[in-house]
């Protein structure tokens, strides 16, 4: 991490607690290689909109997820410049690869593309 940037105990605790959440942790390994809309994460994580929503919503208020708008899908990426990205990232390589997830969405034709 560097040295300009110190973590408080405080911040941590926020950001592993908001990471604590199985489906926000797999959200942010997700969105670590691929943007998504909410749509995708409703069929991969088999939940409702609302709750997707809900847990995207959590990640944009502290600024770990920004929205890019396509056309008429609106898609969720990581901040690569959010002030505690390094801590994130620590947490993130040590989970495994989730690209099965895309493959199988883009397999069942519900992968959203705006090319």
């Amino acid at each position: 991490m560097s040295s300009e940037h110190v973590l408080t105990i405080e911040r941590a605790g926020l950001l592993l607690k908001l990471l604590g959440d199985p489906t926000r942790l797999t959200m942010m390994k997700i969105l670590q290689s691929q943007d998504c809309c909410v749509c995708e994460f409703v069929a991969i994580f088999e939940m409702s909109q609302p709750a997707i929503s809900q847990h995207v919503r959590k990640l944009k208020d502290v600024g770990l997820v920004k929205e890019d708008r396509c056309g008429q899908w609106i898609f969720y990426s990581l901040q690569k410049n959010h002030q505690d990205i390094e801590f994130v990232m620590t947490i993130l390589n040590q989970l495994p690869d989730q690209s099965s997830v895309i493959t199988e969405l883009e397999a069942q034709g519900l992968r959203i593309s705006c090319t």
